[in-house]
């Protein structure tokens, strides 16, 4: 990583190894799903929910990859509902508690940025 961490950007997606490592292990498996399953990964899947709370977007106008049929490669509301399920059945708390206990492990965490509101201070560059 170069420059201050505190200052990196705020992923939008992560590789299927950062996917495995942090938010895999914290996805309840098959409490209660009904349907066909995904055609996309859980990592594809999870990418998309991460584009959407960044961008502050609604669902339907979600940017969706489009298969060589032209056709979008899933729905927008395919991937609310499993946003939704992972959220009520606490998989949501579970990624974001991991990745912060993670920080704090590897010493990354830096408290003078962060406030338990989810806002951000800025500060002078040292």
């Amino acid at each position: 990583m170069t420059g201050n961490p505190c200052w990196e950007a705020i992923p939008t997606k992560l590789s299927e190894a950062q996917f495995g490592q942090f938010v895999l292990p914290q996805l309840a498996k098959g409490h209660g799903r009904r349907g066909p399953a995904p055609t996309l990964s859980l990592h594809e899947i999870f990418n998309y929910i991460l584009q959407v709370l960044y961008m502050g977007c609604q669902w339907k106008t979600l940017p969706i990859d489009r298969n060589a049929q032209g056709l979008t490669e899933i729905h927008y509301t395919r991937i609310y509902r499993i946003f939704r399920r992972w959220q009520a059945m606490g998989c949501i708390d579970g990624i974001f508690a991991g990745s912060v206990r993670r920080l704090h492990d590897d010493q990354l965490l830096d408290l003078t940025v962060i406030h338990g509101d989810g806002t951000t201070t800025a500060r002078s560059a040292p």
